[in-house]
């Protein structure tokens, strides 16, 4: 039977008058899925299903808010915790006491760390993160790999060239209105290879002043990857920086880097900390922290209660219910049923992707067409 989405579509074509290309975050473009046929916008959400502005329900696989809910939608410890806090009042001209439980509840998950600095969204945090490591390592060059946002530090790396970031999650990313003095600020280097780091170490000697890497994403460290990147950074007083948004809380308590054992100077938090609500948090050793006092980082907005609320509800919650070995367990039974699916269907599928968030592709060339079914 066929949906009805004659609102959901309404919507999109008025969000495309007012708003440059259609949504304020790439991943939830209709582009992105099947134009015509992606609904767009939610009204109403709960526990792992939406339903669009037309009262079409849909399961939500995997994605759950670009990672952001990994509680499920509307999680009702989380969101009564907000709602307190909103009864009480989420800002003032003080402080909230919250922001210092929730740095207490993070240094205690990180032993290494033992200093914090809050912010609201992912892409801004490690903007925060690298500003911080640049200050403390008085360089300007960043080797990075991975995708950490929409910043200047970050989209500098096509500067050096429109291919730069090809490797790193989303490629044809333009960097105009990026000041082109950030030339050869952000060097990308590749994943589980040492040796693409170690040149860029030996091409910028005393140059680099921050590493900027995820411990994982869709594939493990190789073995020995990651001690030799921190010995590295410890070698040349580098600033190593783990970007933690989409790992942290999905497979431990925690930053991934826990199971590995490795411990960075800065760490960063974002999306499965708190729910949904907007939250990041940027961990740190306190030498390395200090040096957030030599430069200027301050906003109001980072001062509010929510944030920091829907984090510690959230936070408890996942060590109280041990909700990442669930999300593990569950994570590897929906990649193994789409892998026997499409061995049953005759179907050349590719299943990657942590557990706790498991996605696929066809290994066809009009693959991404093949995906707007799954809409």
């Amino acid at each position: 039977m066929k949906r009805k989405i004659k609102n959901s579509l309404n919507m999109q074509k008025r969000a495309k008058k007012r708003i440059p290309g259609g949504t304020q975050l790439l991943s939830k473009r209709s582009e992105m899925f099947a134009p015509n046929q992606w609904p767009g916008y939610f009204s109403s959400a709960s526990g792992v299903y939406v339903y669009d502005l037309d009262n079409n329900k849909y399961l939500d696989m995997s994605i759950m808010g670009i990672g952001a809910n990994v509680l499920g939608y509307c999680d009702p410890d989380v969101d009564q915790a907000v709602e307190e806090c909103i009864k009480k009042g989420n800002s003032s001209s003080l402080n909230c006491a919250e922001e210092i439980i929730l740095a207490d509840l993070m240094t205690e998950l990180h032993p290494w760390s033992s200093m914090v600095r809050y912010s609201r969204s992912g892409g801004e945090a490690m903007a925060l993160a690298v500003r911080i490591g640049r200050a403390f390592s008085r360089r300007d060059r960043v080797a990075f790999c991975g995708y950490h946002g929409w910043h200047d530090w970050y989209l500098a790396a096509n500067l050096n060239s429109s291919s730069e970031l090809e490797d790193h999650l989303l490629p044809g990313l333009e960097p105009n209105g990026v000041p082109k003095g950030l030339e050869g600020t952000a060097l990308a280097f590749k994943y589980n290879d040492i040796d693409s780091l170690k040149k860029l170490l030996e091409k910028y000697p005393d140059e680099i002043g921050a590493i900027v890497m995820e411990p994982l994403r869709s594939e493990f460290p190789k073995e020995g990857f990651l001690e030799e990147i921190r010995e590295l950074a410890d070698q040349n007083q580098i600033v190593l920086i783990f970007d933690e948004i989409t790992a942290a809380f999905r497979i431990n308590n925690g930053g991934a880097h826990l199971k590995f054992k490795i411990e960075p100077d800065i760490a960063v938090f974002a999306k499965a900390i708190s729910n949904g609500y907007p939250m990041s948090v940027i961990l740190g050793k306190e030498s390395v922290m200090q040096a957030a006092q030599s430069t200027f980082i301050s906003s109001t907005y980072w001062t509010e209660r929510i944030g920091p609320t829907a984090a510690i509800a959230t936070i408890e919650k996942f060590i109280e219910k041990d909700v990442s070995s669930h999300l593990d367990k569950i994570g590897n039974q929906v990649q193994g049923i789409w892998s026997e699916c499409a061995a049953k269907h005759d179907l050349d599928i590719h299943v990657s992707g942590l557990p706790a968030l498991s996605h696929f592709s066809f290994n066809y060339p009009d693959g991404q067409a093949m995906m707007t079914l799954f809409v």
